[in-house]
């Protein structure tokens, strides 16, 4: 490994780092929308964040918990009961303010010269 490279384990806990809060934002814009588990998934994965199962699921519950996103059990077209996750009021003030400040953050990522379009 040379000098300039950065070891695998450690360029792959940043990546997780980086990519669990832009997840949450990602998730939260997406339920404005009536959406369940799977095809926030699929949707999400469409757009190339591809989010496992085990991080999207206990991420959709701590944000019900915080109360940012309400959740209600529903039978579609005679299938099995899905959980479907929508923005609460408090969701969707919070995803206001946390949209105001992803946007801060890339413009100051483009005065340092690091985020250019």
């Amino acid at each position: 490994m040379s000098n300039n490279s950065i070891d695998a384990s450690i360029y792959e806990n940043l990546t997780s780092e980086l990519r669990r809060g832009l997840s949450m934002l990602a998730v939260l814009s997406q339920c404005e929308e009536l959406q369940y588990g799977y095809s926030l998934k699929q949707r999400l994965g469409e757009a190339g964040l591809d989010v496992s199962e085990g991080t999207l699921y206990p991420l959709l519950r701590r944000l019900e918990g915080q109360g940012l996103l309400e959740s209600r059990w529903e039978v579609v077209d005679d299938q099995r009961p899905r959980r479907y996750y929508q923005l609460s009021a408090t969701g969707r003030a919070t995803l206001a303010q946390l949209l105001d400040e992803w946007k801060n953050l890339v413009a100051s990522l483009e005065r340092l010269g690091i985020a250019k379009e």
